[in-house]
């Protein structure tokens, strides 16, 4: 009797033990469930392009805006690119800010006739603080622009880029973020993974998202903001990734941020692996701070007001926490399968033939747009190892959230000088 009582207490121990945890793996199995759905949707919404004509004569004027910390190799470039831009000379003109510089970006930029404004402010680091200090600058200014595009001082920009722009704006559109191409898809397995990981990106979720009327997120580079919004609502985003943190911000006061499909910015990839992980450590490190500040601020005014872009912003901030959680929950799962200890409800709440289509999704969309896009024939052999660079977001994405209250600035390094010509050429060849 001894035996079965002692039998009993252990069994019993083991039940409430399971029960226990299940309250914390039962809503992280609920929140896997919705996070798969909610990708596996929106990127089936990313594979439809609607045909968008340029119909609009040019009515806005604009102010290029540059960033540049010592990069005297490749800004001039840039600049010589802007210049030929399909658009009236007279509408726009070119700005560099060179920050901090300890090179001679700022003499290259003028002999290359852009206007030129010189920041040194040694304590405040970073692009953030640049666009800031620049906006004050040119609104305090007596020329006046309809709108401001922001640059990466290694981009190439496609000539038909702020006629692009000003259709969007005539429709209204106020916060718009522009293609992000690859300037060097082929230069390594890294930039060629980084290339993949953004072509996708631009069609399963920016895309996806303004589809279907929901607000995407900036992403630095290529964008545009209609100088009213930067007037009335100032910029004053200064921690690793200004660009969430902006669109956040004017989220929180309805402003939806819109997506050009066609308005194509070629961007540089890093391509060494380190160098990327120091680049993607202080993304993830921007987006867990912008996270902690604006979630809470996004779930309150969403479910107040009822706004379904700013409860759909909420999952786009949570993306890395998402990433972490499901990590932990992988390895959790491996050992319940082995020794249980909580409760699987995840086929139960969808069917497997369900997770067996999202399975086959996950790797046949990805392959579709690749085709879509016709990339380089070097891209499908990078693709084979796409998953690894993946992977590697993991520790990534830990360390970030370590030192997501951490702001000191990592500089990438530019060096990949291209002019527009050179760069389409190469790409056609590429693409043999």
């Amino acid at each position: 009797g001894h035996e079965r009582r002692s039998c009993s207490l252990t069994l019993y121990g083991e039940s409430h033990m399971e029960h226990i945890l299940d309250i914390i793996m039962i809503p992280i199995q609920v929140i896997i469930v919705f996070y798969s759905l909610y990708y596996f949707i929106l990127a089936c919404f990313g594979l439809m392009k609607r045909r968008e004509r340029i119909t609009v004569a040019p009515k806005n004027t604009f102010a290029a805006v540059i960033c540049a910390h010592n990069e005297e190799k490749v800004v001039w470039q840039l600049i010589d690119n802007l210049k030929q831009l399909h658009y009236p000379k007279d509408m726009y003109d070119i700005y560099v800010v060179a920050d901090n510089c300890t090179d001679h970006t700022a003499d290259i930029c003028r002999e290359h006739g852009a206007i030129v404004k010189v920041r040194t402010n040694k304590e405040q680091v970073g692009k953030g603080y640049a666009l800031d200090w620049m906006f004050s600058q040119m609104l305090a200014q007596e020329k006046q622009y309809d709108a401001f595009v922001v640059f990466d001082a290694d981009n190439l920009v496609h000539p038909e880029f702020l006629r692009e722009m000003n259709n969007h704006l005539c429709k209204g559109e106020k916060v718009i973020q522009g293609y992000m191409d690859s300037k060097n898809p082929t230069d390594s397995w890294i930039a060629g993974t980084f290339s993949i990981a953004f072509w996708l990106i631009n069609h399963m979720w920016h895309l996806a998202k303004y589809n279907i009327g929901l607000s995407t997120a900036l992403g630095g580079t290529g964008m545009c903001i209609a100088t009213e919004i930067v007037r009335k609502y100032g910029w004053g985003c200064d921690c690793l990734t200004e660009d969430m943190e902006f669109s956040m911000k004017v989220l929180l006061e309805g402003v939806r941020t819109c997506w050009a499909h066609d308005a194509i910015i070629y961007d540089e990839k890093v391509v060494g692996f380190m160098q990327s992980c120091r680049q993607r450590k202080r993304w993830a490190q921007g987006q867990c701070d912008c996270g902690e500040r604006f979630i809470p601020k996004l779930f309150a005014r969403g479910i107040k007001t009822g706004n379904i872009r700013m409860l759909d912003g909420i999952v786009t901030l949570s993306q890395p926490f998402f990433m972490m959680a499901s990590t932990i929950y992988a390895v959790l799962a491996s050992i319940n399968s082995y020794l249980p200890f909580y409760t699987n409800i995840l086929n139960a709440i969808v069917p497997v033939q369900i997770w067996t289509i999202i399975g086959v999704g996950q790797y046949l969309i990805p392959v579709i747009v690749l085709l879509q896009i016709k990339v380089p024939p070097k891209s499908w052999a990078y693709l084979i190892i796409y998953p690894i660079f993946m992977y590697s977001w993991i520790p990534v994405n830990f360390l970030g959230f370590k030192d997501r209250h951490k702001m000191k600035w990592s500089h990438t390094l530019h060096t990949r000088a291209l002019s527009y010509e050179s760069a389409a050429l190469l790409r056609k060849e590429n693409k043999k």
